[in-house]
């Protein structure tokens, strides 16, 4: 929850760089265009940065047999992504594909630089229109048309939960906590007895399996018919006095306000910390540098903890839109990509570039799909990076296939999952389109927010001023974005 992108400067040096870059390629940029004319059947994707070679991948070639489609594939750069990706578009480079993130496809559609798709999903989209709900074409609209395919993900889950050396449960006579009653005396009970970090973590003041507790599960809330930003509610206050407690009692990690999740996981891996929020996907990470620091130690996974009244809550952003699929306004081959987009949502074909072929890179039981190693690995590691839109009801199951590459992965994530069953609730903006004032205010206030919340944990700053810290989060565009979020959700 809460998290933010750097901001990231680009210098006239390195302006001028790309530039001249862009200047040597636009030979074989103006190839790729006369072919993709001529042929009719090639075309040109720009997609987000991977650590791949996607041409050569095999998703690439089955893609190609199976759709008849010649695509060339390239990428944004890792780092300045946004203005390589601005600097393409004033070029018009002729891709008639790009797999943009949120903020890319705000900046591209508000300034008029991508083709509205409506009559070309209704012409040649009978694949997508029935497998992409109406929810998520809503968020891709821009002044009420559409102006790209939207890729959710694996639906509403369970991210995170706090991890807990166990071995020293049971060394001290610990039961797992289930409130923060419970928490905070297990809490004391490893200070005490053991000299450890109780709870290691931080640059996330707002932990999402305390915050919970206090009702704050996703960044917009719901409250009678209106939508409200978490810093707005009481119970956030209440949060922080909580951590600020922790803290003062030596509860929490002192180096809160600096540690990364790498640090973070060290400390518990090397036997200085006892419990941690831990990301599923980053299990084997602890687990295996736990295990050869310690062979005999053991973590355990916490349930999800309960208020006062016994109500247990856990925050997801449900099946938000991670990527907006986008044909530019100068793309010479407009229906050919939405044929083409619309070909890879064949039923048969989407599964293939999912999870690849049965009996070669899966095995099917109950309707549950176990990769075939080491084949699944060497052909379909980089799948995700080749989806253009989903099926959104058998993408997540397909999708827990990778789960099972690696045990600690698959038996965290199914715990989570099992542990948080009837207990979700989703952020109401989750399937919001990118909202102008939310868009250009977001970064800031999440830092400012970021800032200013360490300092109130660690006690640098006094929670007197929290009045004063709303209103000037308010004052910095903290107000336009409740407006915005509550005008879209008043008339979704």
């Amino acid at each position: 929850m809460f998290m933010q992108q750097k901001k990231v400067w680009i210098t006239m040096f390195a302006v001028a760089l790309v530039l001249s870059l862009l200047g040597c390629n636009s030979t074989k940029s103006g190839q790729g265009a006369s072919g993709s004319e001529e042929g009719g059947k090639q075309l040109r994707e720009l997609m987000q940065f991977d650590r791949f070679e996607p041409n050569s991948d095999p998703v690439a070639l089955y893609m190609q047999e199976k759709t008849g489609y010649s695509v060339k594939y390239e990428m944004l750069p890792a780092e300045n992504a946004d203005e390589k990706l601005n600097l393409l578009m004033a070029n018009k480079e002729s891709y008639d594909v790009m797999k943009l993130g949120s903020a890319q496809y705000y900046q591209l559609v508000s300034s008029g630089a991508l083709e509205p798709l409506d009559d070309l999903i209704e012409k040649y989209g009978t694949n997508m229109k029935q497998v992409i709900g109406q929810d998520s074409w809503n968020g891709a609209k821009y002044d009420g048309k559409i102006y790209a395919i939207p890729e959710t993900g694996g639906g509403p889950t369970s991210s995170t939960a706090l991890v807990v050396r166990q071995d020293w449960l049971d060394e001290l006579g610990l039961k797992m906590p289930t409130n923060l009653d419970e928490l905070v005396t297990v809490l004391r009970t490893f200070k005490e007895k053991k000299n450890v970090i109780p709870l290691t973590g931080g640059k996330v003041p707002v932990l999402p399996d305390i915050a919970s507790v206090f009702g704050l599960t996703t960044n917009w809330l719901e409250r009678d018919g209106k939508i409200i930003h978490s810093v707005e509610v009481p119970e956030m206050k209440e949060y922080l006095k909580f951590m600020n407690t922790l803290y003062n009692e030596g509860l929490i990690d002192s180096e809160w306000g600096i540690n990364t999740a790498d640090k973070s996981i060290e400390k518990v891996a090397s036997g200085k910390a006892a419990m941690y929020s831990l990301g599923w996907w980053i299990a084997p990470n602890l687990e295996n540098a736990l295990a050869k620091n310690f062979p005999d130690a053991k973590l355990g996974i916490m349930p999800v903890l309960k208020d006062k009244s016994g109500t247990a809550r856990v925050g997801s952003p449900g099946n938000t839109i991670g990527y907006y699929i986008a044909i530019p306004k100068f793309s010479k081959n407009k229906e050919e990509a939405i044929k083409w987009l619309d070909m890879k949502f064949d039923k048969d074909i989407f599964k293939g570039i999912s999870i690849g072929e049965e009996g070669v890179h899966y095995k099917s039981e109950n309707g549950s799909y176990t990769p075939i190693m080491p084949r699944f690995s060497d052909d379909r590691t980089n799948a995700s990076a080749f989806l253009t839109g989903v099926d959104e009801k058998n993408y997540p199951i397909y999708w827990q296939a990778r789960l099972k590459k690696n045990p600690f992965v698959e038996n965290y994530f199914n715990t989570f999952q099992k542990n948080a069953e009837g207990l979700i609730v989703t952020d109401p903006l989750g399937s919001a389109p990118p909202l102008p004032d939310i868009s250009k205010n977001v970064q800031k206030l999440n830092k400012f927010q970021e800032d200013t919340f360490i300092n109130f944990i660690s006690g640098t700053e006094s929670l007197d001023n929290y009045d004063q810290f709303l209103a000037e989060w308010r004052a910095q565009g903290g107000a336009d974005m409740v407006k915005a979020a509550n005008d879209w959700y008043a008339n979704r």
